[in-house]
C-alpha cells in the first residue's frame, strides 16, 4: 500500500478509537481483521483503496474461507471491512463500498442438544436430599415447565411468580420484550416446595443463595452440572438445554410452530424453525429403527 493509503487507515483507527471510542477488545479485531485484507493486497499488487473491487472482496474471502476459517469468523472481516469503506465514503469522498453486496459462506447450522423425555422424567423425579436440591429441582421443572432463558431466570422476582394463576411473567426478555408464560403443574409443586423452605431474606429474588442471595448463572451452570452427575446422567447438561428440550418436545406434540415461537420469545419465526428439523431428526430415528424396508441389510 502506498503511505497515502496506509494514512488513511491510520486515520480509520484513530477515529475508531477516539470518536467512536470502540473497546480496546474491538479495535483489535478490527485491526485483526483489516490487516487480513492488507495482505491480501499485497499478494496481488493492489495498492491503493480505490484499487479494491467487489471481486478482490470475494477472492480474498474465499481464500480465507479456503483456510477453513470459520463462516462467523468471515462474516465479521466482511463487517470490518464494509465499515471501513463506510468511513472512507464519508471523509474522502469514495464512490463505493466493495464489499457490500459481498456474503460470507453460510454457516451449517448445528442443531442444538436436547434431552428426551425419558432423561428429563429422571432428571426432574429424582429425590432431593437437601433444601439446596429442593430449589435446584424448582429451578430445572421451570426450566422445562416454561422454557426460560438463563437470564430470565436467574432475574425472577417473587413477584413475577402468580401460583394462583400458574404464571410467571418475564418482564425484560431478549430485546427488551415482556411476557407471560404458563406454569406447568409439576412446576407449580416444586415452586411451592421451594417457597416452603426459602429463608426470609431482604432479596427480592426467586432463587436466592444459602446466603440470601441472588443466585447467578454461574451457580445454577455449576448445579446443574453437580445434580446430572449425582443422578448418573451421561450427557453433559447445561441450562440452555432445558430450553431446547422444553421447545422439542412441545413442538413434536402439538406441531404449533407460531405457539412454540411465542413462548419462547422469538421475534423471527425462522429461530424457532430449527426445532422443526429436531423433530424431523426424530421421526427418521424412529423410522429408522421401525419400518421393515428402512433396515440395512449385513452380509
Amino acid at each position: 500500500m502506498t503511505p497515502s493509503a496506509k494514512q488513511k487507515l491510520s486515520d480509520y483507527f484513530h477515529f475508531l478509537e477516539f470518536e467512536k471510542r470502540v473497546s480496546e477488545h474491538t479495535l483489535e479485531s478490527y485491526q485483526r481483521d483489516i490487516n487480513q485484507l492488507l495482505s491480501y493486497c499485497a499478494s496481488q499488487d493492489l495498492h491503493q483503496w480505490q484499487d479494491i473491487k467487489s471481486i478482490d472482496i470475494r477472492n480474498h474471502i474465499a481464500n480465507r474461507h479456503r483456510k477453513g476459517i470459520a463462516s462467523k469468523s468471515l462474516q465479521r472481516e466482511l463487517s470490518a471491512i464494509r465499515s471501513f469503506y463506510t468511513f472512507l465514503l464519508k471523509k474522502y469522498q469514495f464512490q463505493d463500498n466493495p464489499a457490500k453486496h459481498v456474503r460470507a459462506p453460510k454457516q451449517e447450522r448445528k442443531l442444538p442438544k436436547v434431552l428426551d423425555v425419558d432423561q428429563m422424567a429422571g432428571m426432574l423425579e429424582s429425590k432431593a436430599d437437601s433444601f439446596l436440591e429442593i430449589r435446584d429441582l424448582a429451578i430445572f421443572e421451570l426450566f422445562y415447565s416454561s422454557g426460560l432463558r438463563l437470564s430470565e431466570l436467574t432475574a425472577l422476582n417473587i413477584e413475577d411468580i402468580d401460583l394462583s394463576e400458574n404464571t410467571v411473567t418475564i418482564l425484560h426478555g431478549k430485546g427488551g420484550k415482556q411476557r407471560v408464560l404458563p406454569i406447568g403443574s409439576k412446576a407449580k409443586l416444586a415452586l411451592k416446595k421451594w417457597f416452603g423452605y426459602r429463608t426470609a431474606t431482604q432479596d427480592i429474588a426467586v432463587f436466592i443463595s444459602n446466603k440470601g442471595k441472588r443466585l447467578g448463572q454461574r451457580n445454577i451452570q455449576l448445579r446443574l452440572d453437580r445434580w446430572c452427575k449425582k443422578i448418573g446422567l451421561p450427557e453433559h447438561v447445561h441450562p440452555h438445554m432445558l430450553r431446547h428440550s422444553f421447545a422439542s418436545h412441545l413442538l413434536e406434540s402439538s406441531h404449533d410452530i407460531r405457539a412454540v415461537q411465542e413462548l419462547l420469545g422469538h421475534s423471527n419465526i425462522s429461530t424457532t424453525q430449527i426445532y422443526t428439523h429436531l423433530d424431523f431428526q426424530h421421526l427418521a430415528e424412529v423410522y429408522d429403527k421401525a419400518h421393515p424396508r428402512a433396515k440395512k441389510k449385513t452380509d
